[in-house]
This record gives C-alpha cells, sequence and structure tokens, in this order.
C-alpha cells in the first residue's frame, strides 16, 4: 500500500498543472487512496453514469439517423445487456480507432474504429471493453484517478454523495483518465479471455478476435507501450488463437 501511494504522488507530481498538489496533498495521498478504495459499486456506477454525460458534450455523437449510428444498432442488435449490466451504445464521430466502456453500461465506439474493422471484429472490441468493466479493471482505475485527483478533496469535505459532489470539469477529468488507463498485460490478456466467451455466447465469429488484434498491429506496429507490462497486440493475438483453438 506504501508503494501504491507513492506512486499515485509521483503520478500527481508529474501530470502537469491541471491540479496545484501542495506537500500537505502528497503526503496525504495514502489516506486518499485508502478512501478512493472504498468507493461502492454504486458510487463507481454513479460516478460513471454522470462522466459519461460528461463526455457525450464533449464529443460529437453521431445522429441516430446517420449511417454509423445506424451500422452500430446492427451490430449490437439485441445486445440490450450483457452478465447482469445493461448497455446502452453511441458512436463518437473521431477519426481515433477506439471504444470503451464504463461501469454504468456506457459503451462508446469511435467512427475511427468502424472505418478499420468489420461488424464482427467491432463486437470482438466491445466484447473486450466490456470485459474490463465486468472484471473489475475499470474500476480499479477510476479509484486510481479519484485518489489522485484533487476532486477527491471537494467530494469528502461535500458530505453528499461522491458524483453529486463533483463539478463537471471533474467528472471530464475522471473520464479521460479511466479512458486513457494503461491495463496491465494480465488485466488485457483476461478482457481478450472475456471477449472470446462473450463471442461464444452470442454465437458471433470467434476469429474477429485474432484478426481485430492482428489489425490494430497492422495500424500502430507490434511494439509495446512505454509501460512494459502492457501486451502488444500482435502477442494477443497469438494467445487469443490457442485460447480459441482449445
Amino acid at each position: 500500500m506504501k508503494k501504491l501511494a507513492a506512486a499515485v504522488a509521483l503520478s500527481a507530481v508529474l501530470s502537469g498543472p491541471v491540479h496545484a498538489f501542495g506537500l500537505d496533498s502528497l503526503l496525504s495521498a495514502g489516506t486518499d487512496l485508502v478512501k478512493s478504495a472504498t468507493l461502492s459499486d454504486g458510487e463507481v456506477q454513479a460516478m460513471a453514469a454522470e462522466s459519461s454525460k460528461v463526455m457525450d458534450k464533449e464529443n460529437k455523437v453521431a445522429p441516430a439517423g446517420s449511417a454509423y449510428a445506424k451500422r452500430l444498432n446492427k451490430i449490437v442488435q439485441g445486445l440490450n445487456s450483457e452478465d447482469g449490466l445493461k448497455l446502452n451504445f453511441k458512436v463518437y464521430q473521431s477519426p481515433e480507432v477506439n471504444a470503451f466502456a464504463m461501469a454504468d453500461g456506457t459503451v462508446r465506439v469511435y467512427s475511427g474504429l468502424l472505418d478499420k474493422m468489420t461488424d464482427d471484429e467491432v463486437r470482438y472490441v466491445i466484447g473486450h471493453e466490456i470485459g474490463h468493466v465486468k472484471l473489475g479493471h475499470t474500476k480499479k482505475a477510476i479509484q486510481v484517478a479519484y485518489a489522485s485527483s484533487a476532486a477527491r478533496k471537494a467530494a469528502a469535505g461535500s458530505g453528499n454523495a461522491v458524483a453529486a459532489s463533483l463539478s463537471e470539469s471533474e467528472l471530464g477529468n475522471l473520464a479521460e483518465q479511466v479512458l486513457h488507463a494503461q491495463f496491465s498485460q494480465s488485466q488485457e490478456s483476461d478482457s481478450d479471455a472475456y471477449s472470446v466467451d462473450f463471442l461464444k455466447r452470442h454465437n458471433y465469429n470467434l476469429q474477429a478476435a485474432p484478426s481485430a488484434l492482428r489489425k490494430l498491429a497492422a495500424l500502430y506496429g507490434n511494439e509495446r507501450s512505454l509501460m512494459s507490462s502492457h501486451p502488444a497486440p500482435g502477442d494477443r493475438a497469438d494467445k487469443v488463437e490457442k485460447l480459441i483453438s482449445k
């Protein structure tokens, strides 16, 4: 816990001038991390729901009648919930090849991903992102982001529900941190495995999993990120193929 608290404090120092951290804030990082770890599932879901509203305002959402929205609706037809999680889908009109899911069931797919991938490959990506939620990875990301942000101070002192006490900008900052969180190699592998099971449950094409990952490798190369624990997509594709062949 001490090492993790120190890492959070260091992250706060390196994150730039978005929030000003004094010595007292850094020294209290351990306490704040413990507080963040006590966030209930309900609080995390409420924060996700409010954060998704902010994200929808800050991004260009494809209209219901657009080609992108119609295609996504076709891709997820009948997929109203997954493993007890009620889902809601929208397309962000952006060339970024990305997608994300949040603890309240929010799933957002970028038009850049739709441009690059087949319907089945998009389904694999959606299953992978849902996996991060159902396996608790996004909850941990929210806890870390909350612990390392100045927003926790306002929430702690307000006496109100966590989500209600945060400003729109604070919710947006938390959402951005979670969206760009670096998941570990084991977390990515576990979410890949979850998505393979997701594809099986819904009778989707299993080969979409490795093909999507190889497409990502072709787009961005098969190099690992600056965090050595983060796996390259080509390596993940190899592992997923072995998983499917079992």
